[in-house]
């Protein structure tokens, strides 16, 4: 529900309404290196479904990395222009995660048929010691309608020619609450608009200013990005069209 006093702008807003995926992220019991999901389920942390035909991902050091969240689409509600299928992973690296040394890797619906890796015994729970999520999730989704978002450079509405910022100056306490409630883009989620401690690096860059947001990674009690940070993961409209990403890319930044 649009407050009260945001009822002027409603007709304008409603063309940044943006379908999105909530992200409901459980913790398991498992301790690390255990995973009692399926190898195709979507989760954060846990063993990754990974065809023995395919080059396991390794950082810039050819350490083996760690995966940290799989989305099976074929779990997800739709929302455009997201795969109906599939298999989407990010991975980092075990030591250089925050340097942003990352991959991103999507399994088709053809892949998943194949034989898959079944023993990680390459990975150790050492390898887990600097890594920001801490326990494995289990993730069930709903989907939801994002209406903006203070950070992300995509929402540019002006209120009376006020920016987010400005206009937020001039409302009693009561209406900030409303104002930053109705405008929250925070959470786990998949699209929608982003969240950042910083600032939006798709505002740098005028070829990655319509980049869409495929996966946010939010503060949780057992996730954290450096220090209340939160993760990204950025793709071209046309390449996730196309449901080619090699050059999505990964995104991070903290207090």
């Amino acid at each position: 529900m649009i407050p009260e006093f945001l009822k002027i702008f409603e007709s304008d807003l409603k063309k940044y309404k943006r379908e999105f995926v909530r992200i409901n992220a459980k913790p398991r019991k498992e301790k690390l290196l255990e995973d009692n999901l399926d190898l195709k389920d979507s989760k954060f942390l846990g063993k990754p479904f990974f065809p023995k035909v395919k080059e396991y991902p390794k950082d810039k050091k050819g350490k083996p990395m760690i995966m940290i969240a799989q989305l099976n689409f074929e779990q997800i509600p739709q929302i455009a222009p997201f795969p109906k299928n599939g298999v989407l992973q990010l991975f980092l690296s075990s030591t250089d995660w925050y340097e942003e040394d990352s991959a991103i890797i999507y399994h088709s619906i053809e892949d998943l048929n194949k034989e898959s890796i079944n023993d990680f015994s390459f990975i150790t729970k050492r390898d887990y010691d600097e890594i920001p999520i801490y326990k494995l999730h289990q993730l069930s989704f709903k989907k939801e309608i994002d209406n903006g978002g203070s950070e992300d450079t995509q929402f540019d509405y002006l209120f009376n020619e006020d920016n987010y910022w400005d206009f937020i100056e001039n409302l009693n306490e009561e209406q900030e609450i409303q104002f930053a409630e109705y405008f929250n883009a925070s959470g786990h989620k998949i699209g929608g608009y982003a969240e950042f401690t910083q600032s939006d690096p798709r505002d740098y860059d005028m070829n990655r200013r319509e980049d869409i947001q495929i996966l946010q990674i939010d503060v949780d009690k057992h996730i954290m990005f450096g220090d209340s940070g939160l993760g990204h993961v950025f793709i071209n409209r046309e390449d996730l069209i196309k449901k080619d990403f090699s050059n999505a890319y990964f995104y991070w930044d903290c207090c």
